[in-house]
């Protein structure tokens, strides 16, 4: 019936009778629901033409027959304006709505998250797992010089292209803080912001005392004390790759560049990714006479103005520590 269907159109057009009932039919049948029953993802290769386009329309179950799609959009001229690329298919979509999208070029969105505080080796890794991304990534790129954030993708996009999207991004938000930072703060390149940012992020989840670690940390640069941040312990001991461990005694003395019980001042490089939110709690930190902070066993942290306040936080922290072991 499809065939015999094709052949009365072909007729028609071969003809060239514009008017008649079998031409109504096709048109009314181009513009009739498709037989999808649920969403269809479908790719057009780059340098399809429309004969290969119309089969794979049918082979995937995005229309019933691939003669009619065909003739009827050469009746209209469009065949040489389809567009390449990989489309969602709506459910009952008729032909005349793929052709409509296929003309858009308004192909699917593939998205991928890169969650704030990630070294460059674990944005590599997620990356790397986009299976619908290609290419390789020539340099790992450099701490600090990716914005986390949710990246919008099509199909075939380059691995390196997202990289180069990641970077710009952060490097505009670096940008537009540091004309708004405080004044007299403890450093003086947007480079050792981004290295301080990435302490302040990898210290806490807690959006409301970010600020508040950053000043912290902004203290007892100004008063020349270390940092003391065991972020950059781990950093210095396992690089991006992170611990799979405790941090022990003899990591905390360990003599690297980066780990911030042994240096003063701040490491060389970012030891992470860190997001705009930290990156802004650090260029306006927050107005605090505290120099500590440790762990206060709800996510948070127990800050303190003197060490002998601060060793009491210490050792109520150990004993939560201690009960959950129990």
């Amino acid at each position: 019936m499809r065939r015999l269907l094709s052949l009365l159109v072909s007729l028609v057009v071969l003809a060239g009778i514009t008017g008649g009932g079998l031409f109504f039919y096709g048109q009314q049948q181009f513009e009739a629901p498709g037989p999808a029953q649920a969403a269809l993802e479908i790719d057009i290769p780059p340098g399809s033409g429309l004969n290969a386009i119309a089969r794979s329309l049918e082979s995937a179950g995005a229309i019933e027959n691939a003669d009619l799609f065909r003739l009827v959009t050469r009746i209209k001229k469009a065949g040489r304006g389809l567009k390449a690329g990989e489309y969602e298919i709506a459910p009952g979509a008729s032909m005349a709505d793929i052709l409509t999208l296929l003309q858009s070029g308004k192909t699917i969105e593939r998205r991928v998250t890169i969650p704030e505080g990630l070294t460059s080796l674990q944005i590599v890794a997620i990356l790397n797992g986009a299976d619908k991304l290609t290419g390789d990534i020539a340099t790992i790129p450099a701490e600090g010089s990716l914005a986390p954030e949710t990246y919008f993708f099509t199909t075939g996009e380059s691995r390196e292209a997202v990289i180069g999207r990641m970077r710009a991004a952060q490097a505009a938000i670096i940008d537009e803080l540091w004309d708004k930072r405080a004044d007299n703060l403890p450093f003086d390149t947007k480079e050792e912001a981004l290295t301080l940012a990435s302490i302040v992020e990898k210290e806490t989840g807690v959006s409301s005392e970010r600020a508040r670690v950053a000043g912290v940390f902004i203290n007892r640069l100004r008063k020349g004390m270390r940092l003391q941040s065991d972020p950059t312990v781990i950093y210095g001991v396992a690089g991006g790759e992170g611990l799979d461990r405790p941090i022990r005694r003899s990591d905390l003395k360990d003599r690297n560049d980066y780990n911030t019980y042994v240096i003063n001042g701040l490491p060389p490089t970012p030891i992470a990714h860190p997001g705009r939110a930290a990156i802004e709690a650090t260029l306006n930190p927050a107005a605090t006479s505290d120099f500590y902070f440790v762990a206060d066993g709800t996510g948070g942290h127990a800050f303190a103005k003197t060490l002998a306040e601060h060793n009491r936080n210490v050792r109520q922290w150990r004993k939560i520590e201690a009960e959950r072991a129990q």
